[in-house]
C-alpha cells in the first residue's frame, strides 16, 4: 500500500476536534510513507491533511477539476496536481491513483465520492480497503444505517464487513493492511453459480 486517497470535506466543520483529526491522518500518513492523494483543495479538512503531510515530508497528490481551480482554492505546494474536466473525472482519477481509501467527515459530496467507491468495491470494480475516520463519532449514524441495510437484507453482510472504521488513523490503517475483499457481488442463486 503506498497511495491512500481520502475524502473529505472543503469546510472546517463545526468543530475543532475535525480538523484536529485531520491533522492527525496527515502525521499518520507521512509517518507510514503513504501518499496523500485527495481533492487538490487548500481550505477546510482537504488543506489540514495536504498541509499536514507535506509539512511532514510527505508527498501529496491533488485531482482538482478545473472549474474549481478557477475559483483560486487549488493548494500551491503539492507533489502534484492533476488537472481534470469533471467531478466524475476526479472520482475516477483518484480510484486509479489509490491503493485505499479514507473518509474524513464532510458533507454531500463527501458522501457521493464514499458511496461511489463503496459500490465499486461491492461490483469488483476494485478491491482496495475503505474506511471511515470516525472523528467525534461523526460517522455513528451512517454506521447504523449500514447495520440497518444489512439488517433488513438490502445489504449482504460480507458487504457491510467492508466499511471498515476506526476514531484513530493508526488502526485504522493496520485494517487497511489485513483486509480481504469479499467476493464479487452476484444475484445469481447458489444453484445457478455451480
Amino acid at each position: 500500500m503506498k497511495r491512500i486517497a481520502v475524502f473529505c470535506g472543503s469546510s472546517a466543520g463545526a468543530s475543532e476536534v475535525y480538523r484536529q483529526g485531520a491533522v492527525a491522518l496527515g502525521k499518520e500518513l507521512a509517518a507510514r510513507e503513504f501518499t496523500l492523494v485527495y481533492g487538490g483543495s487548500s481550505v477546510g479538512l482537504m488543506g489540514a491533511v495536504a498541509d499536514t503531510v507535506l509539512e511532514a515530508g510527505g508527498e501529496a497528490i491533488g485531482v482538482l477539476p478545473g472549474f474549481l481551480d478557477n475559483r483560486e482554492i487549488a493548494h500551491k505546494n503539492l507533489s502534484e496536481l492533476f488537472i481534470v474536466d469533471s467531478m466524475h473525472e476526479r472520482k475516477a482519477t483518484m480510484a486509479e491513483l489509490a491503493d485505499g481509501f479514507v473518509v474524513l467527515p464532510g458533507g454531500a459530496g463527501t458522501m457521493d465520492e464514499f458511496f461511489e467507491i463503496f459500490t465499486w468495491a461491492q461490483l469488483g470494480l476494485h478491491r482496495k480497503p475503505c474506511g471511515l475516520l470516525n472523528i467525534n463519532h461523526y460517522y455513528d449514524p451512517l454506521i447504523a444505517l449500514f447495520n440497518h441495510m444489512a439488517d433488513e437484507q438490502f445489504l449482504q453482510e460480507k458487504f457491510r464487513s467492508m466499511v471498515l472504521s476506526d476514531t484513530d488513523p493508526a488502526g485504522l490503517f493496520d485494517q487497511f493492511l489485513t483486509y480481504e475483499p469479499p467476493a464479487v457481488k452476484t444475484f445469481m442463486t447458489t444453484e445457478q453459480q455451480v
